[in-house]
């Protein structure tokens, strides 16, 4: 909190409970302006963090649950525990690059919409299995935002190296040639 030196004015400083705001271009509406991320605490608990740039909104998750397969008994055909999460990246304002690279990773995951298509069905819980499902889809949004490593320079072997490597393999020929048939002349 600060104050204004005159008047006595009590002026406070919009702050999220997480992080900085928004930066321009990053986030839910990309294209709004920096100003309008003065945003409520409802509307924060509604955000999830990937990193320091980059945060998704509840909205464009949809969650479906399925029956899962596999061993359970009884409890597996009755008990809808498996989640199908559907993640809206074209709808999610995310930078350009953090997208493209984002349905790369996902592979078969994607859909031709631009849509995240992520399973779970490793636990007996619907609980576990929607933390499990929002965990894989962080991790992989994380890595999308990761900027990819620089492009390897081309080396050559230095003349050293080259004259070493040759006379290496003269001298393993030789050893080679030794171990063959004497021959008494």
């Amino acid at each position: 909190m600060r104050f204004a030196g005159d008047g006595g004015v009590n002026v406070t400083t919009p702050t999220r409970p997480f992080g900085p705001p928004f930066p321009q271009g990053v986030g839910r509406g990309a294209n709004r302006p920096l100003s309008c991320y003065i945003l409520s605490m409802e509307e924060n608990r509604r955000l999830i963090r990937i990193n320091a740039r980059i945060f998704i909104h509840e909205d464009d998750l949809e969650e479906a649950f399925i029956r899962a397969g596999g061993p359970g008994g009884q409890n597996v055909n009755k008990v809808s525990t498996a989640v199908q999460l559907r993640f809206r990246a074209g709808q999610a304002g995310l930078p350009e690059e953090v997208f493209q690279r984002l349905v790369t990773l996902a592979g078969q995951r994607a859909t031709k919409e631009g849509d995240i298509l992520i399973e779970a069905s490793r636990h007996r819980t619907q609980e576990r299995n929607r933390e499990d499902a929002r965990e894989r889809l962080i991790a992989l949004i994380a890595k999308a935002a990761e900027p990819p490593p620089p492009p390897r320079k081309k080396t050559r072997p230095s003349k050293g190296a080259v004259e070493r490597r040759l006379k290496a393999k003269s001298g393993r020929s030789g050893i080679k040639k030794m171990r063959g048939r004497v021959t008494g002349d």
